[in-house]
């Protein structure tokens, strides 16, 4: 039994081993000849599952440790019998921890409350509920669009594209990438997207580079009919508009969802996945060795400035500046910058010691732990 796993993957090493030989390999690089003779591949998104790679091997299973799967080509592995899976939802808190941040991060930055403004999140699935969470602890209006859902379970509770560009202060996008099919999102952030935006809004994309198209974003952030914007995610990837990075808020290399526990996450579903599919004497299997933020005990200082306040809090865990000024000084280590990604612990794993009951409700509605 052969496993072929990217050497990118945490908590994975030492673990398959006493039930098949498992070879490790940068996922960008990994090529047929690689994976000729594996039954079974865990990958991240760089790795390619499509005929190039595939055609004349045995493989019989592919698991991704990301909630996107867009680098598997389904077609061809659904015509040569490849099992598949990915994992929904793995980083799901990680990616609303980041949106917090950034949130937090344009609110100090342009000094406006957040209860003022109205946050659209366009998809509503794992990723975009808890960012829906995240808006409403900290005050702001919220509104969802999301066609597929709104086709099976009715419009209520949702909202039409066009509403949402008209009212929302701040819009941040959480769908998959897809250029075809009943709700097609390939540059689905367009010129036209760009010029129905409320004049002055700001734009986050933490979902996929090819949602947005990265020359219209531009043209719209230069002309200021929009305030500013984030992005995570990038065309062409590692090879960056570094035009664009020029003039945007705060930029990152891909890492919205790359806290620890989201790839804890992500390795475990592959894990155990594999397991089932190669019948494996392995179930349930989750790391043990997920290392504890340095400092989990977080003291508040209360000024009654929320805003402020909650920015001081939340980067005790994750500060989106940090990976923002490391790509803007060094944009040619995208890659790098990834794969040596610190430690990320989510809000979770830290305990706040605060008073005021305004900032107790909305680190709570967040997730922190708060001490008595």
């Amino acid at each position: 039994m052969k496993i072929v796993a990217d050497d990118k993957i945490p908590f994975l090493e030492g673990i398959l081993e006493p039930f098949a030989e498992v070879v490790y390999l940068a996922g960008a690089k990994t090529t047929a000849e690689d994976v000729r003779d594996a039954d079974a591949l865990i990958t991240r998104t760089r790795t390619k599952c499509n005929a190039a790679l595939l055609s004349g091997s045995k493989v019989k299973f592919a698991a991704t440790a990301t909630i996107g799967y867009d680098h598997f080509d389904l077609d061809y592995m659904k015509k040569h019998h490849i099992a598949w899976t990915n994992a929904p939802g793995c980083n799901s808190s990680s990616v609303a921890q980041y949106i917090t941040s950034a949130l937090l991060n344009l609110a100090v930055k342009y000094n406006f409350k957040l209860c003022d403004k109205t946050l659209g999140i366009i998809g509503v699935g794992n990723v975009g509920s808890k960012v829906a969470r995240v808006g409403r602890a900290l005050g702001m209006k919220v509104l969802l669009n999301d066609p597929p859902r709104a086709a099976n379970e009715g419009e209520a509770g949702f909202t039409g594209l066009g509403t949402l560009l008209r009212n929302a202060d701040i819009i941040t996008v959480h769908v998959p990438l897809a250029d075809d099919g009943n709700y097609p999102t390939y540059y689905l952030a367009d010129d036209e997207f760009f010029d129905r935006m409320k004049t002055g809004a700001f734009f986050i994309n933490s979902s996929r580079g090819e949602v947005c198209d990265g020359d219209a974003l531009g043209r719209a952030v230069e002309s200021n009919k929009l305030a500013g914007a984030i992005l995570d995610v990038w065309e062409n990837e590692p090879d960056i508009d570094l035009d664009l990075l020029k003039i945007l808020d705060y930029a990152t290399p891909h890492i919205a969802g790359y806290s620890t526990d989201g790839k804890a996450n992500g390795t475990a579903m592959s894990v155990n996945a594999v397991a089932k599919n190669l019948e494996l004497p392995l179930t349930d299997w989750y790391p043990e060795n997920v290392p504890q933020p340095k400092d989990p005990l977080i003291k508040a200082i209360d000024t009654g400035d929320f805003e402020r306040d909650m920015l001081s809090i939340v980067n005790r865990s994750y500060n989106l500046a940090d990976d923002s000024e490391r790509l803007h000084h060094s944009p040619e280590t995208f890659e790098k910058q990834r794969g040596n990604y610190p430690l990320r612990r989510e809000f979770h794993a830290y305990t706040v010691e605060v008073l005021s009951e305004k900032l107790r409700s909305a680190l709570s509605g967040l997730g922190f732990q708060l001490q008595d």
